[in-house]
């Protein structure tokens, strides 16, 4: 007799191109008496749902996926927790864009029209969001990005094939090495997609080799994961600047948006060199000509560090309602922990 099939509800988003998929149902609760306890669970015992979703059959590695729990934070509407092909990152910018989205469409927050604010909560805390309704469509939502400081200034690191390579490494949900896309012979067109991956995996693979980077209050966040390049800057207003930017994801990933957390990067490094103002934005333009709006808000202090507040509005679109079935007898779930937080409620007859 063979075992029963579990189902997994999916609700898939994209924010800019890149592909959330929200996990609406099918997951028992999680041990953990935070949301970041969760997401530890999950990356250290429970790892086979990420690896489910994000490989093949199911999946593909430039996808991400967002688990909805419930939020331990009182004030907050639901929780959620991030999977990427790196790993578990402990906030994301085109991932809460499109989880806000998912839970307004899905109903777990009522949806009015106008301007309305609600708190989710993150593996990095609780975080604002506002969004824009307009005839019943989710046109805008604008969440706060996590504090972003600039960690190295224009070093450089030699890399083989590549040459020696100046960079500058910021915080802003990970740490983001950024280049300039120019001084490597890049226009950040769609065309050139494969080179940046190959460039960009060498780049990140030797600053890996090299050196280590450590949180002011997290400490040892692990290896850099990601690289950003950053193309010229044309101020379009008073307050406004734009900027072609392409966000890589290691090891092989080219993200199809130019990310929030990448956006605040981009913000942190502006503030570093004096270019950038509170009330200042800048839109990021991704290979896709998609783009997120970055607001520099202001600063403040946390130890030494000099830190920037920020917010990023962009636009999640639904692209599916799904239940993905899960057979245990299939040889291409290959990771048994994925069973160990299926709901039995999903089951079907055999």
């Amino acid at each position: 007799m063979s075992k029963p099939e579990l189902k997994i509800r999916l609700m898939d988003t994209h924010a800019g191109g890149d592909v959330s998929r929200i996990v609406l149902g099918g997951i028992d609760p999680l041990p953990g008496a935070t949301v970041r306890d969760q997401m530890h669970y999950l990356r250290d015992d429970a790892d086979g749902l990420r690896k489910l979703l994000l490989d093949e059959p199911y999946g593909i590695p430039e996808m991400s996926v967002d688990l909805i729990v419930p939020a331990t934070d009182p004030e907050a509407e639901a929780g959620y927790i991030i999977m990427e092909v790196m790993g578990y990152p402990i906030y994301s910018g085109s991932n809460t864009i499109c989880t806000a989205t998912a839970v307004l469409e899905a109903g777990l927050v009522p949806k009015r029209e106008g301007r309305q604010r609600f708190l989710l909560e993150s593996p990095a805390g609780r975080v604002q969001i506002e969004a824009l309704v307009e005839n019943d469509v989710v046109e805008a939502i604008t969440c706060e990005g996590l504090p972003s400081y600039i960690d190295t200034y224009r070093s450089t690191i030699h890399v083989p094939t590549i040459g020696d390579v100046t960079y500058s490494v910021a915080y802003s949900g990970g740490f983001y090495a950024l280049v300039d896309a120019a001084e490597l012979g890049f226009s950040l067109v769609r065309e050139e997609e494969r080179a940046l991956s190959e460039c960009a995996y060498k780049i990140v693979g030797a600053l890996q080799a090299e050196r280590g980077f450590s949180h002011y209050t997290l400490g040892d966040v692990g290896p850099l994961p990601f690289l950003h390049f950053m193309g010229p800057v044309e101020q379009v207003a008073d307050d406004f600047y734009r900027s072609r930017s392409t966000t890589y994801v290691h090891p092989g990933v080219i993200c199809r948006s130019t990310t929030g957390t990448g956006t605040s990067a981009r913000l942190a490094l502006m503030h570093h060199e004096g270019s950038i103002r509170p009330g200042d934005k800048l839109e990021t333009v991704s290979l896709r000509e998609t783009g997120f709006i970055g607001e520099f808000t202001g600063t403040h202090q946390e130890g030494q560090q000099t830190v920037v507040e920020n917010t990023i509005t962009g636009k999640a679109f639904v692209l599916a309602h799904s239940d993905i079935v899960i057979n245990p007898e299939d040889p291409m779930v290959r990771d048994d922990s994925v069973y160990h937080i299926l709901s039995s409620r999903h089951e079907t007859s055999s």
